[in-house]
């Protein structure tokens, strides 16, 4: 395959995924014009182009080399890498935090469920059987898996299965078809996902520029800054109500003796019970604000 100079990232055309994708790679700055056909994205503020094609395809078209970079949910990678015999030619990156849902066991309400061992001998219908098979091996349990290429959760009803193993999200689906969750076999969400390698050009900087992009923006969703004043002495006790995060800064106040003004980015939610307390132990003119970038 000819050498490229373009970073190449595969997302997405359409489904659960899609906006969220193209939404993160805006807030990293990346700005893209739509081709006619709608299937590729030409990166007009970075050598960065965008792939628009089924989410199944991602990880192969890393390994090929079509692509450099892919967002994709973490169970189409990991039953990928597990089918390839654990010789992929890719790896997850980072988790998104978005996409979140759960490969999960289910069988009919009317069943009680006892443990994984009442799982053995039978017949267990999924779309993953990949990761299905590495879970009961882990857990030590011989059943028959049933690969199924959709409909999973009617194969009960059908007779064609005992049990399934598909993706859950709210679990409305599973309670529609008269079925209970029991056990996960994988937490998911969605992934970047990369070659083993980074390209040894350009290219190789690009990846390296957009992770830190992304570290900050996942960052920031979780990120608040906070502003107050407060006399010197409660700031040990303020500091200890604060979520984790960034070391704060403190300043003197002109004209206010063992005054000072506090500023911190927290690393979570900041509560009306956090703001309370602060005040109960000193702070005053409390502000707290939201974190719009940030690059560490």
């Amino acid at each position: 395959m000819s050498p490229r100079d373009r970073l190449r990232i595969a997302v997405q055309k359409s489904g659960r995924l899609s906006d969220s994708s193209q939404d993160l790679l805006a807030r990293c700055g990346l700005k893209f014009r739509r081709s006619r056909d709608k299937l590729f994205c030409f990166g007009e503020s970075l050598p960065v182009d965008l792939l628009l094609v089924r989410d199944d395809d991602v990880p192969g078209m890393i390994a090929d080399g079509v692509c450099d970079l892919g967002i994709v949910g973490r169970n189409v990678l990991a039953e990928q890498v597990l089918g390839a015999g654990g010789e992929a030619g890719y790896r997850e990156l980072r988790s998104l935090g978005f996409g979140q849902c759960r490969l999960a066991l289910a069988m009919p309400q009317e069943i009680d469920y006892t443990g994984p061992a009442q799982l053995a001998g039978q017949r267990i219908a999924t779309t993953y059987p990949h990761l299905l098979s590495d879970w009961l091996r882990r857990s030590g349990i011989t059943a028959k898996v049933v690969t199924l290429s959709g409909s999973v959760e009617i194969a009960p009803r059908l007779g064609t299965a005992d049990v399934i193993c598909d993706l859950v999200s709210s679990g409305a689906t599973l309670a529609a078809n008269q079925l209970k969750e029991v056990a996960t076999v994988l937490e998911s969400e969605a992934v970047l996902a990369g070659s083993l390698n980074l390209p040894g050009d350009e290219r190789g900087d690009l990846v390296e520029m957009l992770l830190r992009r992304i570290d900050g923006v996942i960052q920031v969703r979780v990120s608040k800054l906070i502003m107050l004043h407060a006399p010197r002495s409660a700031l040990g006790a303020i500091a200890n109500i604060l979520p984790g995060g960034q070391q704060p800064i403190v300043m003197p106040i002109e004209g206010q003796d063992g005054e000072v003004a506090f500023q911190a980015v927290c690393n979570g939610a900041i509560t009306w019970q956090h703001l309370e307390d602060m005040k109960r132990a000193g702070a005053r003119q409390l502000l707290v604000l939201p974190v719009e970038q940030m690059l560490a």
